[in-house]
């Protein structure tokens, strides 16, 4: 088998893709030292990609502190995210799979109303305005419902399920299948590398979401993560004032080590998903399934 020759083009983008990969993990790579080091050291900047002075009480700090609010932000990111989550992918999915239906004449009619939604959008102002009358504001639920569907994602979603061979659906209803037959045992099982794929994108997207809890969530037992960590770092709800310091078995915990330990606790939960997710972004499931 003839070896493969590594061009100049291949060597310039090996570089390219070193340097955006140290660009992007280093400040992650420095964050992490710094929760796990001594707040003298970091305040001495001794700290770069190595902690100094290794320990854990910054994390156990913002854990157990109830009044910083983490471990509750980070219970409500996580519920947040997996119901809403969930919600979205069954709501986008089953959508898609109507407007994929050649009988259902109200299909492109739908489609275009939201298209119409996915060009022009409400804005801040009448969205508020809907939602307080609904009775969204201070309810968990303005986390899930109303951003259950996003029109790009049902895109994806719809263009997928329109490329399934129609054999497929006609020898199940020559089988006496009905319908709901045919959508959770043909096309939900063919459709999991795009289920996958828009369930991530749907995670991403409601972990990082902070403007949501922002201008609903008024009470602090219903935040998320993303706004505790807000609040810490904007505001003196944290240590009570950013140049007051905390001592633990002799170790200093200050101001920075623990905004350092709560923004390893926002990313890590998420970046832990895309492992799992990854082995479905593949394609081909459908190749050979029918013999067209």
């Amino acid at each position: 088998m003839k070896k493969k020759r590594i061009t100049l083009f291949d060597c310039i983008n090996y570089i390219i893709m070193a340097a955006v990969l140290v660009v992007c993990v280093y400040p992650f790579l420095y964050e992490l030292a710094v929760s796990l080091s001594d707040g003298k050291a970091v305040a001495a900047g001794k700290v770069t990609i190595v902690p100094n002075g290794f320990n854990f009480h910054s994390f156990k700090y913002v854990l157990t502190a109830s009044r910083l609010g983490v471990l509750s932000g980070l219970i409500n990111s996580v519920l947040y995210s997996a119901i809403g989550t969930l919600v979205a992918v069954v709501v986008t999915f089953m959508t898609a799979y109507v407007l994929t239906r050649k009988k259902f004449r109200a299909r492109k009619v739908i489609m275009m109303m939201f298209m119409v939604t996915y060009v022009f959008e409400a804005g801040l102002i009448p969205t508020y305005i809907i939602l307080n009358g609904l009775g969204f504001v201070n309810n968990p639920l303005v986390m899930i419902i109303p951003a259950a569907i996003s029109t790009y994602l049902l895109i994806i979603m719809r263009t997928f399920l329109s490329q399934v061979p129609s054999s497929l659906e006609e020898a199940a209803l020559m089988d006496g299948a009905n319908d709901w037959q045919i959508m959770m045992r043909i096309y939900f099982p063919i459709s999991k590398p795009a289920i996958a794929t828009i369930a991530l994108f749907y995670l991403v997207q409601k972990w990082n979401d902070f403007l949501t809890p922002l201008i609903y969530l008024k009470k602090e037992i219903l935040r998320p993560l993303q706004l505790v960590l807000y609040n810490f770092t904007v505001t003196t709800n944290g240590l009570g004032s950013p140049l007051e310091n905390v001592y633990v078995d002799g170790i200093m915990l200050s101001y920075r080590t623990l905004t350092a330990a709560i923004v390893i606790i926002t990313i890590v939960p998420i970046l832990c998903a895309y492992p799992f997710a990854q082995k479905y972004f593949t394609s081909g499931l459908m190749v050979g399934s029918v013999k067209e």
